[in-house]
């Protein structure tokens, strides 16, 4: 009966929303939709951007879950917070989706998907969605769109901030942060530590036989810092690091010498270490004319198992040059050059692989009184997979004061992951890059105090790679009796996404439905983990010293691995307390409701959790 009218309220009042909502913070201004900076009025992409003032109001426990709550997005993890998780952006799967940290991409290249779970909510200044083609501008992956995290930057004067909190299951979350501007320096630092006892991740008389009644907890320690010189104006010189390490447990099975039989009593764990290094230029070179250069290194390196441990470790390193000409009637012109070079090593590969790929990028944006424009072409050239050639075209019209008709059309690919290509027994060295081509249309409205978009769009993609099990289409070596990777698949991504906000004083109401068709295209069959609907309605009080919040989540039911997984509404809520300058009490009740979460196919999410915490932000 909750279920029912939690998700029917979620529904009036976000239709409700596209009449009469609230804006968004006029000075935002979006990096991911075109590369250089630019206000959100004059893109054809869609964007969303998540504040720092939202990521501190939220109630999200992770990452992953912050951007399904704020961006629309869907959500599938192996357990509760700390496990692996991926997000369906337009029911694009996790692979088709391209993570940045402060540009510098980031991901694992054997499993051939970012992770979300290393990154610590206490350390990220804002986040960017990019939800559609982005290809012509970030290359390989970005099939359903870009999530860019951009961490903390020294701002003026000195400032400090702490946290701390603890939580249901054995939950604790502890950060610490400072961030300073000085003469042509800046700085900020930031340390944070999570943990949690959780749950078993998998139910009882799970399909394999791998539950373990234990509970699965897991650690996460990270360290952020970024330190800026500004050696004349107009120039910068940036140096950004990131460190985490995550340690989270999961039910699984071993079967070992002599008897080969199945052993779920071992204690599994996932060790994941992530690290960003970058340093970067940008600089006014002449009038009108910007640059910028950056050199980026990145690391994950992961570790599971139980008494046999297989080891994957990504390394990417980046070099890249890039200048932004404002030519005046024509718009802003945008040329880039990149090289890029991903190695591998695992214990399950023969040898170390590796990929090399050069890119050269030419973007044109701009606008004429009513009319805005953007078109971006990128060619990539890599040792795996040859050459590879998206665009995209895209504008805007306002049909009056406040009410702007947009739309935007592109293609798209996305690289076999090292898995695909060189796994024992499955990976096949020929396989093609997946191919998308999408197209969208979008009506954005604006006023004093009001907005409301509508967006609709379809993706086809082909050539996706999927297990094929007919031995007379794989490798002829014995190791493919049991079948190998393919192109074999197609996919129909097709919906619709509604939202808006509405602000009465100190009240503000928020609403976002998402609708989507997301099927093989050779089968009919719905893909897996993607519901047909999800909706999130939210709604905040500010009243000076205190602040209320609440949001419920309703997600639909969805097929996966043979299962109908069972529709879920969920009631987070918050409440604050600033009793002094710069302190301020915190408390927040999640899945209020305790309903139960299956978040993948015989996983166990948490139950109802409460948290108190303590904050201070203060400044010199």
């Amino acid at each position: 009966m909750v279920s029912f009218s939690l998700s029917r309220i979620a529904q009036a009042v976000a239709f409700l929303s596209l009449v009469t909502v609230s804006s968004l913070q006029a000075q935002t201004i979006v990096i991911t939709g075109t590369r250089e900076p630019l206000a959100p009025e004059r893109l054809a992409a869609d964007v969303v951007v998540i504040d720092s003032a939202t990521i501190r109001a939220s109630s999200a426990d992770s990452l992953g879950e912050l951007l399904r709550r704020e961006a629309g997005v869907q959500l599938s993890r192996n357990g509760g917070p700390g496990h692996s998780s991926g997000i369906f952006i337009r029911g694009a799967f996790a692979g088709q989706t391209v993570l940045l940290i402060d540009g510098v991409r980031v991901g694992s290249a054997t499993l051939g998907q970012p992770s979300l779970d290393g990154l610590a909510l206490s350390q990220i200044e804002r986040v960017e969605v990019l939800r559609g083609p982005g290809s012509s501008l970030y290359g390989a992956d970005a099939i359903g769109g870009v999530v860019q995290v951009f961490t903390k930057r020294g701002e003026a004067g000195t400032s400090f901030d702490a946290a701390a909190a603890v939580g249901g299951y054995g939950s604790v979350q502890a950060s610490a942060g400072v961030r300073s501007t000085v003469g042509a320096w800046d700085m900020a630092a930031a340390l944070s530590h999570e943990k949690s006892d959780g749950v078993s991740t998998l139910r009882p008389n799970d399909q394999f036989g791998n539950y373990n009644p234990d509970r699965d907890g897991y650690k996460l320690d990270s360290a952020q810092a970024q330190i800026g010189f500004r050696p004349a104006p107009g120039h910068r010189i940036g140096l950004v690091l990131l460190s985490s390490k995550l340690n989270s447990q999961y039910d699984a099975s071993e079967f070992l010498p002599p008897t080969f039989a199945q052993d779920n009593t071992p204690d599994f764990r996932d060790r994941l270490r992530t690290e960003v290094g970058a340093l970067d230029w940008r600089g006014t070179l002449a009038a009108g004319l910007v640059g910028s250069a950056s050199a980026a290194h990145s690391v994950d390196d992961s570790k599971t198992g139980g008494n046999e441990i297989a080891h994957f470790r990504t390394t990417r390193d980046k070099v890249a040059a890039q200048l932004a000409w404002n030519t005046g009637v024509a718009g802003q012109l945008v040329g880039a050059v990149e090289h890029s070079t991903d190695k591998a090593t695992s214990t399950s590969f023969l040898a170390d692989v590796e990929r090399r790929t050069s890119a050269v990028v030419l973007a044109l944006i701009g606008d004429a009184g009513p009319v805005s424009w953007q078109a971006d072409v990128r060619r990539d050239d890599s040792s795996d997979f040859g050459g590879v050639t998206t665009a995209r075209l895209g504008g805007s019209y306002t049909l009056m004061p406040g009410l702007r008709l947009r739309a935007l059309a592109g293609t798209t690919f996305r690289a076999p992951s090292f898995n695909d290509l060189y796994f024992p027994g499955y990976g096949v060295a020929t396989l093609n890059p997946e191919r998308g081509r999408s197209a969208e249309i979008g009506l954005h409205w604006r006023a004093e105090g009001s907005e409301a978009a509508i967006t609709v769009f379809r993706n086809r993609v082909r050539d996706l790679v999927a297990y094929e099990s007919d031995r007379s289409f794989c490798p002829a070596d014995p190791a493919y009796d049991f079948g190998c990777a393919r192109n074999i698949n197609r996919a129909q991504l097709d919906g619709s996404t509604l939202s808006g906000r509405q602000a009465f004083g100190a009240l503000t109401l928020r609403a976002q439905l998402d609708f989507l068709t997301a099927r093989d295209e050779v089968t009919g069959a719905r893909l897996n983990r993607r519901a047909a609907h999800q909706e999130t309605l939210g709604a905040d009080w500010n009243g000076g010293a205190w602040n209320v919040g609440g949001s419920v989540l309703r997600l639909g039911a969805r097929p996966d691995g043979g299962k109908q997984l069972a529709a879920e509404t969920t009631l987070d809520l918050s409440a604050g307390w600033r009793f002094a300058k710069g302190w301020s009490l915190q408390t927040k009740l999640l899945n209020a409701t305790d309903r139960d979460v299956e978040p993948a196919r015989d996983y166990q999410g948490l139950g109802r959790q409460a948290w108190l915490g303590f904050r201070y932000e203060g400044g010199l």
